[in-house]
């Protein structure tokens, strides 16, 4: 199969899937085209994970006893901020330089009868494809074969806000450095690792602004990180000054063309994955030739198994590179929690494995941030008012579409009980409906009658009768053009068959294409809707709940004069970000009149649509500010749900970046939600500064005592969680089955 495979890019990818496919069989006739010379290349040092050098060593251990020889190791990041300066240890890195990995990998090729071209432009893609076997296009960021075959491949491309340059210099760091430097013109950083005795790669980098502003001449960068570099001067090598860009393709292969390495993808250097993912692909693809019965399959499962992996590297990669874009947000922090949140930017690096790789520096973050001796920072309690919260965790809201004529019954009462019997510090209802119209669904609970508050009720004395020390937060809001529709299992967002009412919003614009028209408000309606929400305040303060949240977010009715996508008005409540704030404005205003003043007041709002021409992140934080200055206590910080259309870019956590920002740029303390599912990530989005607080839904419906046994997880067992006396028998963590690691991807042998 394949006998005839035509290489396009003479990169670490493109240069090992030749030698592995050749030495998988000798037979086949394997060309690879390089425009450039041998001894061309772009950049200085290459550092590869243990995971990638353990398939290498599988596969080829040629190449593997050769990279070794080479590679420079070390295991310590420095952070240098403000003059002060952070080491923390136990990383693991090797590195070599990018042109001994080439020249290691032209030596293999030719050792196995690669037929390596040099300084020649490969022909054209079409002709390739039609005369070879299999294209492998490992041509890079800027691949021509993947633009010739574009509408295959259908490519998107995205350009990021900093500019960046890679150098060189003839010192040999001792860590994996980051240094920050603040200029006049804003702030400025390094990121510096060795590769070779006496030699260290330099990557220095600022916002488009930044650089714009200033004349960064390579010697003024030697300036600026003078002590960092002892005096050395920084060279260049074909360098210059670029924008990022991140390369996705909805398909990896068309016919038999397939792309590798940063022709498929791109992830940002300040993970170091692109060599890292440019080997892997090789390794994947030469396994899957190997195991499929004809290429069709081969690239099938090639793309099927790689893309998962890449798409993970790639949210990774999002995350660090925003968190270098958005520098100046956090370079106030104190000095180890800007170290940590370094640290764990990328979500890759979290709190547990930070403690175990270097615990003393993770417990001087602890200390700082002002944990209790052996108290994870989940674990401290936080104030919003005169409500002491013990422990950091909240239910986030979940509808249970369970109630009759808006009246909580005996599920939710298990729901919300069994739940503050978990440990959470702060149990959230569902959306609380302040009247019947304001419903999503017949299932919806309400607190428009006395019967209603009387059942909530029931549940909030349940609460603080049986977990003493838990409190239990009220969540109203009304449901806008979103209502008058089918239970969630039944169909979401699916309009009722049969005994609709009528909806209303902001503007008359329907949520989807089969959904009510719903009618705009008019200023009476508005001026009626606004007493519901304060009628239902003061229900629920009889009630016993110890927090509202004023639902302004998925496009519910609040959320709708928030989104220019859903207020189309042209009165006072539309038009400007000022004007569509207005009505919510005007009923947090009139909720917090009747919600007694020592009890905390929050609001959830979507901080992005996910949508063009929605509500920008720069919007969100301007909302932020007017409902804390409107007597909000803290925002919780979702995102989207908010037009039919969003393109949602979902992954683990994937909606924090945004309360980071909210909790940065406005000052007000956050609640993070979104995709947070493990205590270790609570842990490291509070010890980082990202948030205040974590609200769970998905895991605590998996697990009720989630907050229990994270607790029991870390051996924990200070004040921030208290198990039930009739628990108590349970608070060790069972035993587990072993489980095996997974067996190496490719092994050829020696």
């Amino acid at each position: 199969m394949t006998g005839r495979i035509a290489v396009i890019g003479g990169g670490p990818g493109g240069l090992y899937a030749a030698a592995l496919l050749k030495r998988l069989d000798p037979a086949r006739e394997i060309t690879v085209w390089e425009r450039n010379s041998p001894d061309d290349t772009f950049g200085f040092g290459v550092v590869l994970s243990d995971e990638t050098l353990g398939g290498i060593e599988h596969a080829d251990p040629a190449v593997y006893a050769a990279l070794e020889r080479e590679f420079v190791r070390w295991d310590s990041i420095e952070i240098t901020h403000r003059g002060r300066r952070h080491v923390s240890g136990g990383h693991g890195f090797a590195a070599l330089g990018r042109r001994r990995l080439l020249h290691i990998l032209h030596e293999r090729c030719r050792d196995l009868g690669v037929d390596l071209r040099f300084r020649t432009e490969a022909p054209y893609p079409a002709w390739l494809a039609e005369t070879y076997d299999l294209v492998v296009a490992a041509d890079g960021v800027h691949s021509a074969t993947r633009e010739t075959f574009a509408t295959a491949f259908r490519p998107r491309l995205t350009a990021h806000r900093c500019r960046y340059i890679w150098l060189g210099t003839d010192l040999a760091l001792d860590a994996f450095r980051f240094d920050i430097a603040e200029t006049d013109h804003g702030v400025v950083q390094l990121h510096g690792y060795p590769y070779a005795p006496g030699a260290s790669t330099v990557i220095v980098e600022m916002r488009e602004e930044v650089w714009r502003a200033g004349e960064f001449t390579v010697e003024r960068c030697a300036e600026l990180f003078k002590e960092t570099l002892r005096g050395h001067t920084l060279r260049t090598n074909n360098s210059a000054w670029t924008t990022f860009r991140t390369v996705v393709n909805d398909r990896w292969s068309s016919g038999n063309v397939v792309l590798l390495g940063d022709a498929a993808h791109t992830a940002h250097f300040s993970i170091g994955s692109g060599t890292k993912l440019a080997v892997e692909d090789a390794l994947a693809l030469a396994a899957c030739l190997d195991e499929q019965p004809d290429t069709a399959r081969a690239l099938a499962a090639y793309e099927a198994e790689r893309r998962p992996v890449v798409a993970s590297t790639q949210r990774a990669a999002r995350a660090s590179l925003e968190w270098f874009e958005n520098l100046p947000l956090y370079v106030g922090q104190p000095p180890r929690r800007f170290a940590f949140n370094l640290l764990t930017r990328s979500r890759r690096v979290t709190h547990d494995n930070l403690r175990l790789r270097d615990a003393g520096f993770t417990a001087s973050v602890e200390r700082e941030f002002g944990c209790p001796p052996d108290t994870p920072p989940m674990f401290t309690p936080f104030r919003l008012r005169e409500l002491t919260l013990r422990n950091r965790v909240v239910v986030s809201p979940m509808d249970m579409y369970s109630a009759t004529d808006g009246v909580p019954g005996d599920l939710h009462l298990v729901h919300l009980g069994a739940r503050a019997l978990g440990g959470a510090g702060l149990v959230m209802t569902e959306m609380v409906c302040v009247s019947a119209e304001g419903r999503i669904t017949p299932g919806c609970t309400g607190l428009y009658d006395d019967r209603q508050g009387a059942a909530w009720r029931r549940i909030t004395d349940f609460v603080h009768t049986q977990a003493p020390g838990t409190a239990i937060g009220v969540q109203l809001g009304h449901s806008g053009r979103k209502g008058s529709t089918k239970l969630m299992w039944e169909g979401i967002d699916e309009p009722l068959h049969d005994g609709n009412w009528p909806v209303v919003a902001a503007s008359s614009l329907k949520y989807r294409p089969d959904s009510q028209v719903p009618r705009e408000l008019t200023s009476a309606q508005l001026a009626q809707i606004r007493g519901e929400f304060t009628t239902a305040a003061r229900r629920a303060a009889h009630a016993g709940f110890d927090l509202l949240e004023l639902h302004c977010a998925h496009g519910y009715l609040l959320s709708g004069f928030l989104s220019p996508l859903t207020n189309h008005r042209t009165d006072a409540y539309g038009g400007s970000l000022a004007n569509r704030l207005r009505f919510p404005l005007e009923v947090l205003d009139a909720v917090r009149d009747v919600w007694p003043a020592e009890l905390p007041l929050t609001v959830r709002i979507s901080a992005t649509d996910w949508a063009p021409g929605g509500t920008t992140p720069e919007d969100a934080v301007e909302i932020s500010r007017a409902f804390a200055s409107h007597g909000a206590d803290a925002i919780d910080v979702s995102t989207g749900q908010v037009v039919a259309d969003e393109t949602p870019e979902y992954g683990r956590s994937y909606q924090t970046p945004y309360a980071d920002r909210i909790r940065s740029e406005a000052g007000v303390p956050v609640i993070a939600v979104g995709a947070i599912s493990s205590w270790d990530d609570v842990n490291s989005l509070i010890l980082a500064g990202r948030t205040d607080l974590c609200a769970l839904g998905r895991p605590h419906l998996y697990d009720p005592h989630w907050t229990l046994h994270a607790a029991a997880e870390q051996g924990y067992e200070g004040p921030g969680v208290v198990w039930p006396v009739q628990y108590r028998a349970g608070s060790r963590r069972p035993s587990t089955g072993r489980t095996d690691a997974p067996k190496p991807r490719l092994t050829l042998g020696s």
